[in-house]
């Protein structure tokens, strides 16, 4: 199986999140299950390039904070829109939920986006998830992070919740699954810097997430 990282650098860059730190760590993860593993630090390109790539990552953020106004290429939203129609399994991590804005197809795929202004979250810190079940059954695991705890994200069409966390005593989504199309589809709502991928219940989870979406079954 064929894994590609698309890394937030460039107009994909902010200043909160160690992109270039935390894509090694997720490489790592997905290795470990079995994954061979490209990391791309151009994301719009990395979107012209996955013929053959069996799982997207996207980690990477909002690319309206950058001053940068270059047009997006065309064969970008055109290989992505490709991708989703041969059924590549995706995977959108943390501000993944704020990036990719100027493709069409990202909000629907992913089933939830940051809405500014109105999603926010606590201090990080050190909290419990509380996992579920994924379609096949899977049990997932409860386990500890040291994380942000997004809330009040804005959900787009049906999805199944497979962990939660609580902010100020609410149930949030913490991860989920969906189908689009001919794709499965994972969002991993963890995953702000490095102290996220030192907690093994946060790896096991993005395993059992990645396993997902790349199956057919």
């Amino acid at each position: 199986m064929r894994a590609l990282i698309a890394t937030g650098t460039g107009r994909y860059a902010d200043p909160w999140h160690p992109y270039t730190k935390t894509s090694p760590l997720i490489a790592d993860v997905l290795r470990e299950a079995g994954f061979d593993v490209e990391i791309d630090e151009d994301v719009d390109g990395a979107m012209t390039r996955l013929e053959g790539v069996d799982l997207l990552v996207v980690n990477a953020g909002d690319p309206w904070r950058s001053e940068t106004t270059e047009p997006l290429p065309g064969a970008s939203v055109d290989g992505l829109h490709a991708a989703l129609e041969r059924g590549i399994g995706v995977i959108a991590v943390h501000a993944a939920l704020s990036s990719l804005r100027d493709y069409p197809d990202w909000p629907g795929a992913i089933g939830g986006m940051w809405v500014p202004g109105i999603s926010w979250h606590p201090p990080l810190d050190r909290v419990r998830i509380a996992g579920d079940a994924l379609p096949d059954g899977t049990r997932i695991d409860d386990f500890d992070v040291e994380d942000e705890r997004y809330t009040r994200l804005q959900a787009f069409g049906e999805r199944m919740v497979v962990a939660r966390h609580e902010t100020e005593g609410e149930s949030q989504p913490t991860a989920w699954v969906r189908a689009h199309g001919a794709s499965r589809v994972a969002v991993d709502a963890l995953g702000h810097d490095e102290r996220s991928w030192a907690s093994d219940g946060h790896r096991a989870l993005f395993a059992q997430l990645a396993r997902w979406v790349t199956s057919r079954d």
